[in-house]
């Protein structure tokens, strides 16, 4: 990095002595997933030279890219998602630029990331710990992440920006209390979170905001269906704390969420398939409150969710559906047709980016077990369309991600 910045600002009227001292450099922070973006802070210098300062220049390294400002903190674009940069501030007045301030810590801008784990492989009969991500702006196969602590499959998950958890679900025999998680930018296995205290659970359903997962409903080693609420805050390992209760015991439903409100919707009511849609309000513990109504009762369903509009998709209701219906979330209503998924499923899994919905694996009453990958443009009603491939064809798996409409 040269000392002083490029010399097109060094113009008629340039006076080193008058030029302003270099900023302090602060921190660099990547922006949302997919942004391609990083915030960099500085602080002004304190001798701005022969005139008050016009701008501040942020810039990369690598590649030299450059954004302006007026004041701190300058916000630079056209970043390379998974690359890692660093970057100087100069400030400019009428008598030319300041040299450049000290280089900042290294920040990587990430993509948006969705995973996958758990399930029951139906081609050898046993429960699954796989986990698999993808990068959901950009659609191709599965690539494999590590494994869960536990093999399960009926289990729930829910996010941060950072951190990925699966609760609950079926091992071999019984029901499992297991809460695990994994670090969603940096593919490995699943490290122990802690325990489902409340009860244990499976065919149980999970959403978050940025900073506090739910889990919901749910069968218990009893085989009773419980509708029990609880929660966790998934920066901090531990285990769950009671959180209120849905408005009926049921199981084999699904959540979605905004960055205020946790949406759950479907599921099962022994003998009934269940069309209730009811939310919460994630800050605040407390009992769910009606919502309205899917266009068809059914469970064993997947949902996933914009910051805005909540989307479920597939189950059975009793037999395998391809329906995909929607919700504005912080509208209470009936939900609205959508379109369709690439093929009936039920037992499938959801998570989203802040755009695009995506919808893996499963089982159908009209082919076999289903490694396929669909997604939707969650803004624009309209059939699924063809994503890629999971790792391993699987049913009853849980998905998350780093950028879901909780964030």
């Amino acid at each position: 990095m040269p000392l002083r910045p490029p010399a097109g600002f060094i113009r008629p009227g340039y006076d080193p002595l008058k030029v302003p001292d270099a900023p302090t450099i602060g921190t660099a922070t990547a922006g949302s997933p997919d942004s391609g973006e990083a915030s960099v802070t500085f602080t002004a210098p304190s001798n701005v030279g022969g005139s008050a300062i016009s701008a501040y220049y942020a810039v990369s390294n690598p590649g030299q890219i450059t954004a302006s400002g007026a004041s701190s903190p300058v916000t630079v674009t056209g970043l390379t998602t998974n690359t890692a940069y660093t970057f100087t501030v100069w400030a400019l007045n009428t008598y030319g630029p300041s040299p450049y301030s000290a280089a900042s810590g290294s920040v990587t801008p990430t993509a948006s990331r969705g995973v996958f784990g758990g399930g029951f492989d139906g081609n050898s009969g046993t429960r699954a710990n796989n986990i698999d991500y993808v990068s959901i702006a950009t659609t191709g196969n599965a690539t494999d992440f590590g494994d869960l602590t536990e093999a399960r499959a009926w289990l729930a998950s829910c996010s941060s920006s950072t951190r990925g958890t699966w609760a609950g679900g079926n091992p071999t025999s019984g029901v499992s209390n297991v809460i695990d998680y994994v670090t969603i930018a940096s593919a490995g296995n699943a490290t122990d979170f802690g325990d489902l205290a409340i009860i244990a659970t499976y065919y149980n359903a999970g959403c978050s905001s940025s900073t506090r997962g739910l889990f919901a409903g749910g069968t218990d080693s009893g085989g009773n269906d419980t509708n029990v609420i609880q929660y966790i805050t998934i920066a901090s390992v531990g285990n769950s704390t009671d959180f209120g209760d849905l408005s009926n015991t049921r199981r084999m439903l699904a959540a979605c969420s905004s960055t205020t409100r946790g949406v759950f919707g479907g599921g099962r009511l022994n003998p009934n398939w269940l069309n209730v849609i009811e939310y919460v309000t994630i800050a605040s513990t407390g009992n769910t409150t009606n919502f309205g109504n899917l266009t068809q009762s059914r469970g064993r369903l997947a949902a996933c969710s914009s910051s805005t509009r909540g989307v479920f998709g597939g189950g059975v209701a009793p037999s395998s559906v391809n329906t995909i219906d929607y919700i504005t979330i912080a509208t209470t209503g009936n939900a609205t047709d959508f379109g369709d998924l690439t093929v009936d499923t039920y037992d499938l899994a959801g998570t989203s980016n802040s755009t695009r919905g995506i919808f893996g694996g499963g089982n159908s009453d009209s082919s076999s077990i289903q490694n396929t990958i669909s997604y939707i443009t969650i803004a624009s009603a309209g059939n699924a369309t063809d994503f890629g491939d999971l790792t391993l064809a699987r049913v009853g798996l849980a998905a998350c991600s780093n950028a879901h409409g909780g964030l």
